[in-house]
């Protein structure tokens, strides 16, 4: 692999006498370049890289020497300047590039934009040809044999700049490394220069408590820092296939995911927020067991119904009462009766074969009938054959209205008290129940009650 020849502009002696460059701040361009520089240096190294730092006493012309004479095919070079101006407000970095050449302003923009994602409060000038600069030409973009580039990391004038510059040095220094780094295995290979991802930030909070670190956001997706996921006790390598990513040197983890391991997962929209509840406020063990009581209230049913098909209200505005009252007469949790009926017909959209008018809402087979399965005269009725059939499957106990369930008698009693153990046995789908209990999940996280 290459080298890196790394230089802070100014710092040197130009016609005798010493060069400190723009001065601004009570502080000098040689001065804040060297610093940077510096941890530059410690950035690559830490990387394995080979980084050669250009001493700083030597001048424009020496400098070039000093490259051109130690080059060697492959390696790259880079020099760092602030930019001054006696306009105060004007701000932003850029990096300059020989002009006319494609490839060197694609290294550029992409080595800005390595930077700005690590800082970005620094407004970006863009990638310009050394062409636009005062001059007419940089000698560091022509004169210097390795593939070269020439950054303006900020302007020392403006106050905003000199301040992130002095305060996020360590940042500023992270993303050019990450920038040089990519750009040095590129020139080496001989491979693209594949684009920095840049993801946005979200807020996450955890039992109600905001946490230190930020997430990132992909394709619409919270995802969370890996170490927060072991502080909450769970087990990735029970899920392989759980998604994670590589960002800044951090490995994330996809939020959703983690419901599996009984963690609640949210989103606050306005805040960009992330929130995830390891305790529950129910009694974990029995979120998937089918026989009890369930959670919660009509109006959190109904509420729970109405965000994912407002349609739905119009068409069984009772349903959600006719739930909590068949299911508690027969011991049934109606949650999971409710949530059942959900992924059955599609939040009553009725998309498969069953039709509204069958108030069929468990996808209850019938005995003698077609494909469309059993039909009843009314939602009531309809929910309750839903309900026996559950309890035909979860419990032993005898049922207290009469059977309207037409496979009532067919069920071995009790086989299936858990949810996952419908899975095969309602529905011939091994994920049958686990779709239930993530529905069921999705409900108490909306009524607060995961």
């Amino acid at each position: 692999m290459g080298r890196i020849f790394l230089s802070a502009g100014h710092g040197g002696f130009e016609n005798g006498v010493a060069d400190p460059g723009a001065i601004a701040g009570g502080t000098t361009e040689a001065q804040e370049m060297i610093q940077l520089r510096d941890l530059m240096v410690l950035e690559l190294r830490s990387r394995s890289l080979e980084v050669l730092s250009i001493p700083d006493d030597l001048s424009e012309s020496q400098t070039t020497f000093w490259i051109n004479s130690r080059a060697r095919a492959g390696d790259v070079a880079f020099e760092i300047h602030v930019g001054s101006f006696t306009n105060p407000s004007l701000r932003g970095a850029t990096c300059f590039y020989i002009a006319n050449n494609d490839q060197r302003q694609k290294q550029a923009e992409f080595l800005l934009l390595s930077m700005l994602r690590r800082v970005p409060q620094i407004p970006s000038r863009g990638a310009q040809p050394d062409t636009a600069t005062g001059l007419g030409r940089l000698s560091f973009c022509r004169d210097i044999v390795p593939a070269s580039l020439l950054m303006e990391v900020a302007y020392l004038t403006n106050p905003d700049d000199r301040s992130l510059l002095q305060s996020q040095r360590k940042n500023f220094a992270i993303g050019l490394a990450e920038g040089l780094a990519a750009w040095s295995r590129a020139i080496a290979s001989g491979a693209p220069l594949d684009p920095v991802p840049i993801y946005p930030t979200i807020n996450i909070r955890i039992n109600g408590q905001v946490y230190g670190e930020q997430g990132i956001l992909i394709s619409n997706n919270a995802y969370i820092p890996v170490d927060l996921v072991d502080s909450l006790k769970a087990d990735l390598s029970k899920i392989p296939q759980v998604r994670r990513v590589s960002y800044r040197g951090v490995v994330y983890v996809k939020a959703v995911e983690l419901r599996d391991f009984d963690i609640s997962v949210g989103w606050e929209r306005d805040s960009r927020t992330v929130t995830l509840q390891s305790i529950l406020k129910i009694c974990k063990g029995t979120i998937d067991r089918i026989m009890g009581h369930g959670n919660t209230s009509e109006l959190q049913l109904l509420t729970f119904l109405k965000a994912q098909n407002e349609a739905a209200i119009a068409l069984y505005p009772d349903l959600p009462r006719i739930y909590r009252e068949e299911g508690s007469v027969e011991g049934v949790n109606y949650d999971i009766a409710f949530c059942q009926m959900c992924l059955e017909t599609n939040f009553l959209r009725f998309s498969g074969t069953v039709k509204p008018a069958q108030n069929n809402f468990g996808g209850l087979g019938g005995i003698g009938v077609g494909p469309e399965g059993a039909t009843f005269t009314s939602a009531r009725f309809g929910v309750r054959a839903q309900v026996q059939h559950l309890k035909a499957y979860a419990s032993t106990e005898p049922v207290v209205q009469e059977i309207l369930d037409p496979r009532f008698r067919f069920v071995t009693r009790g086989v299936a008290p858990l949810l996952s153990q419908l899975s095969g046995r309602w529905d011939a789908d091994l994920t049958y129940g686990n779709r239930i209990l993530a529905i069921v999940r999705q409900l108490y996280e909306s009524a607060s009650i995961l």
